[in-house]
């Protein structure tokens, strides 16, 4: 351990041997963690490169309030948690792309016309474009989604905002083109 003490002292002070040093004896440790974690070894063996990465860069700002272990476990922990995130919203917009599509090849097959101002509302996020429907299709008042949506009126306010810059926007767009 005292081996290991010297080396983070020198790793940090920018001994890139110390460094490389530190990091072989860890790398293991921090894989095995990784796989555990992922139940995956593509994603494990990615995850563990990206920490390293991260912990060489990073090293500089390690305090040794921790062990050097749980340190290089929180920065992958996190990388983790960051790419789940990153997966979960491709996942939602690839989902809401392809309902997009169905329902507008359903409205295109019952004889009904698809418009540009439902193709742009279609593009907002949820969280806007129910706003925005709620107030401009279904006439709700801003207080009343305020109710239904469990948010604040200034919030409501600030989506519709958004939602009718966004559509301005995207109709301008297909008007230029």
């Amino acid at each position: 351990m005292q081996d290991e003490t010297k080396l983070i002292k020198q790793a940090v002070r920018g001994d890139t041997r110390a460094l490389s040093e530190l990091l072989r004896q860890h790398y293991s440790f921090l894989y095995q963690y990784v796989l555990k974690v992922t139940m995956n070894k593509s994603r494990a063996e990615d995850v563990t490169q990206e920490t390293m990465l991260k912990a060489i860069e990073k090293i500089a700002t390690f305090r040794g309030k921790a062990k050097f272990t749980t340190w290089l476990i929180t920065i992958a922990s996190r990388i983790i948690i960051d790419r789940i995130r990153r997966s979960e919203l491709e996942r939602h917009w690839l989902k809401e792309e392809q309902s997009l599509r169905s329902i507008r090849y359903d409205t295109l097959q019952r004889g009904e016309e698809w418009t540009e101002a439902l193709q742009a509302l279609g593009q907002l996020n949820s969280d806007i474009r129910i706003p925005v429907l709620l107030k401009y299709y279904y006439g709700y008042a801003q207080e009343e989604i305020s109710l239904m949506l469990d948010i604040p009126v200034g919030t409501v306010k600030s989506r519709l905002h958004n939602g009718l810059k966004q559509l301005r926007k995207e109709l301008t767009e297909h008007e230029e083109a």
